[in-house]
């Protein structure tokens, strides 16, 4: 009786003492590191081992009481599947076991068979082998092809070469040369011609300006035509010349084609200038295939999309969310900041105060859609509107500012994060000690410069904090971008060449829409499904990029001020 009562009054102590919940925290902390290393190990597996150069086989696969049928594959992923799944699909099996494997397999040659990948049975892929001179063709269009190199031609006249070693080396030289001849004919369409229609463009909206001037007077007027005039002239001519130089170039850019043949046995005969790379994975070593790894992977940070966006980079999208969120914590800061001070060292704390405060909190906890209809409706169609009105009325009925673009869309993340940035910096604000305040007065301080030069320094860390919750939230925030300025596909940077240099009104990539985009609106979701995964780690990685920064300032900052707050 005597140990029963002393094991009860020890277990009473023990939770008297806290130590179950102290578990329960460090068995929450546990399972929530373990489910975020889990889910960062998941994205780094499918998405970035999509970049790996698999071997590619050749088997003959054969269904029973079917026709047998050549493939020629690499190998994506395998599973088993119930018997009763496939027989159910009309299959007709020669097994009794209730579980059968199949694999995911990527035949390629989309232009050939309508479609990038199929599912095969594993017991029924028979005399499988790996050949040397098997190929793959990274293509512009219609995605991977994977063949034999059986000839190549310079302007229709076939190439003579020794061997099969010979035409390869001359293969790869003649994609290189189109490679080179693809950049020349990015830089005069894109920069050169470009910068030539930006000029035409202004020099459109100029004449129609001086159309809409009716108090201009008529020989002031002519001069100004004639110099219009002459303008154009000069850009037409140098366009004339540029067009002239991109028609050679697209020449010599299609001059060169190949000949390969499937694994059924049908030849095809294609333009050099439709290749992006060419391997042999069956010949290549693992120091060749790391080397092609992280040559893909860079491509993959720095090119732009093809293919419906399952091919090649998302630079573009990268570049959007970054300027982005940069230009929306520009925005934000401010701001809040301003809110805060104003809420906490100036107002009086009644009842409209506190009135304030709830609905600052409230507004933390509106649906970011709803956000992005505000914006859509009063920031675009009503202050966008009157700018366009105000400032570019010579490009109407074409909207500038009166149009989903960047400007709005790190405008209404600004204004979606708000709240965040103003609860942080008044906590931070809170924290200060009243005689840091009053010393400072008693020294003969105006109440603004004890603010500006003791208050607000000792809350920057709070608001560095604000900042960072605000960054980590905007960055991923896709549903109202759908509204204010995302795109599928944006033509060009916001940032070029040409004045200003910084293009605001423009449309934009963002990470976050690119990942729904690519998951769940792309035609070919095998081939997207990787790209899925790589893109969603990137954009936690950014974000974590972005709160380090800001958390490295933010601890300078604390360190810094430290002292005065004792």
């Amino acid at each position: 009786m005597y140990l029963q009562d002393k094991e009860k009054q020890g277990l009473t102590a023990w939770f008297k003492g806290g130590e179950p919940l102290i578990w329960m925290n460090a068995a929450a902390v546990t399972v929530s590191t373990l489910a975020v290393i889990g889910l960062l190990i998941l994205l780094a597996v499918r998405g970035f081992s999509h970049f790996w150069p698999a071997d590619v086989f050749v088997a003959e696969y054969q269904l029973p009481d079917e026709t047998p049928a050549v493939v020629m594959a690499e190998r994506v992923e395998s599973e088993d599947v119930a018997i009763e799944q496939l027989l159910s699909a009309g299959f007709t099996l020669d097994t009794d076991e209730p579980f059968i494997q199949r694999e995911l397999v990527k035949v390629g040659n989309r232009d050939v068979s309508g479609a990038d990948f199929k599912w095969v049975l594993s017991r029924y892929l028979q005399n499988t082998y790996y050949p040397e001179q098997a190929i793959v063709l990274e293509r512009r269009e219609w995605g991977n092809f994977y063949g034999f190199l059986r000839g190549l031609k310079r302007d229709g006249q076939a190439i003579a070469a020794a061997d099969d070693e010979a035409l390869w080396q001359a293969f790869q030289q003649s994609i290189e040369r189109a490679e080179t001849i693809h950049h020349d004919i990015e830089r005069v369409e894109k920069k050169e011609i470009g910068a030539i229609n930006y000029r035409l463009e202004k020099l459109r909206l100029r004449q129609r300006g001086l159309e809409l001037d009716e108090a201009l007077p008529a020989a002031e007027r002519a001069q100004k035509q004639l110099e219009i005039d002459s303008e154009r002239a000069e850009l037409d001519a140098a366009y004339a010349v540029l067009q002239k130089e991109l028609n050679a170039l697209y020449a010599e850019w299609n001059r060169d084609s190949f000949i390969v043949e499937t694994a059924q046995g049908q030849q095809r005969e294609q333009r050099v200038s439709t290749v992006v790379h060419a391997y042999k994975p069956n010949t290549m070593n693992f120091a060749n295939k790391v080397g092609f790894y992280f040559g893909k992977f860079a491509e993959f940070l720095t090119d732009e999309p093809r293919e419906a966006n399952t091919e090649g980079g998302i630079f573009p999208a990268i570049f959007g969310t970054v300027i982005m969120v940069l230009i929306m914590s520009v925005l934000v800061t401010p701001f809040g900041v301003i809110a805060a001070v104003y809420l906490r060292e100036y107002a009086k704390q009644g009842l409209m105060t506190r009135i304030v405060r709830i609905a600052v909190n409230n507004l933390a906890g509106v649906p970011s859609i709803v956000y992005g209809v505000f914006g859509l409706g009063f920031f675009i169609y009503f202050v966008g509107a009157e700018i366009d009105q105000a400032l570019f009325p010579e490009a109407l009925p074409s909207p500038t500012f009166g149009t989903p673009g960047l400007l709005w869309a790190s405008v209404t993340l600004a204004l979606l994060t708000l709240p965040v940035v103003i609860v942080a910096t008044e906590e931070g604000l809170a924290r200060i000690p009243r005689n840091l305040r009053e010393g400072s007065l008693a020294l003969g301080a105006t109440k603004a410069e004890t603010l500006w030069r003791g208050v607000l320094p000792m809350t920057s860390p709070a608001m560095m904090t604000g900042l960072i919750l605000a960054v980590a939230r905007a960055a991923g925030e896709v549903a109202p971008l759908m509204l204010v300025g995302v795109v599928k596909l944006a033509p060009s940077l916001p940032v070029d060449g040409n004045f200003p240099y910084f293009h605001l009104d423009q449309k934009f990539m963002h990470l976050g829409f690119h990942i729904y985009d690519v998951g769940f609106q792309s035609p070919n979701v095998e081939a997207a499904r990787p790209l899925v995964y790589a893109t969603a780690l990137l954009l936690v990685i950014i974000i974590a990029l972005l709160n380090l920064s800001a958390v490295a300032l933010r601890n300078h900052l604390r360190e810094k001020y430290k002292s005065l707050e004792m």
